[in-house]
């Protein structure tokens, strides 16, 4: 059961990594572009980092599914960055209209 728990912790941790990334850069477009790759990439070096130092709380049993797993794991905090940034429009949004 523990093990399930990785797989978020991972996404966590590449949010808050790409948002440092974001801020540092200042939103710089040419940086904003290659966001998912940066993650996918961040996630999939996390995940073998996990693999090899707590490989008892780690869904991989290899190399290569560490790489996917974590991979996946940051790609799923680029999507949750976007939820973020869309349920905030639609919040910006709906205020403005009212007035």
């Amino acid at each position: 059961m523990i093990e399930v728990i990785s797989v978020p912790v991972i996404a966590t941790l590449v949010y808050w990594i790409i948002n440092l990334i974001k801020y540092t850069t200042d939103n710089n477009e040419k940086v904003l572009r290659f966001v998912p790759l940066i993650a996918a990439g961040i996630g999939a070096v996390v995940g073998v980092l996990c693999f090899l130092l707590l490989p008892e709380i780690y869904v991989a049993d290899n190399f290569l599914v560490a790489i996917i797993v974590g991979g996946a794991s940051g790609l799923a905090a680029t999507g949750t960055n976007q939820v973020i940034k869309q349920l905030s429009q639609t919040k910006t949004n709906d205020t403005t209209k009212s007035e």
